[in-house]
């Protein structure tokens, strides 16, 4: 777990989102508008997964979509959901990671779909 603010990643995430919004992009969306867009972002995520890596064929078009460009757009409205309701994204992961690992210590480890 992650206890020093200077080595919290979703931290400064959060404030170069932050920052950016208050510099480049002048201000935040509403919520809803992000929670719009959130949709929107994954929507195109899961439209490249579908191309190429399901069943789905891929069109030409879509070919030149990056698939680390589109999780960036995600994870930068995720954070700036996070910014404008005051949650502290990195405090809130360390805690669910905590819980997760109680909860699925053996639990995987034990599954024979998995082994």
């Amino acid at each position: 777990m992650i206890t020093d603010k200077a080595e919290a990643p979703l931290t400064q995430l959060a404030q170069e989102v932050d920052q950016w919004i208050n510099t480049t992009g002048v201000r935040y969306f509403d919520p809803l508008t992000n929670m719009a867009m959130l949709s929107e972002e994954v929507g195109e995520v899961a439209r490249i997964m579908a191309r190429r890596y399901g069943q789905q064929s891929e069109k030409e078009s879509d070919k030149v979509k990056d698939l680390g460009e589109e999780l960036s757009d995600v994870l930068f409205v995720v954070l700036c959901l996070a910014n404008q309701t005051g949650t502290d994204l990195q405090a809130s992961w360390a805690k669910r990671m905590e819980e997760k690992t109680a909860r699925d210590k053996d639990r995987h480890r034990d599954n024979p779909k998995l082994g």
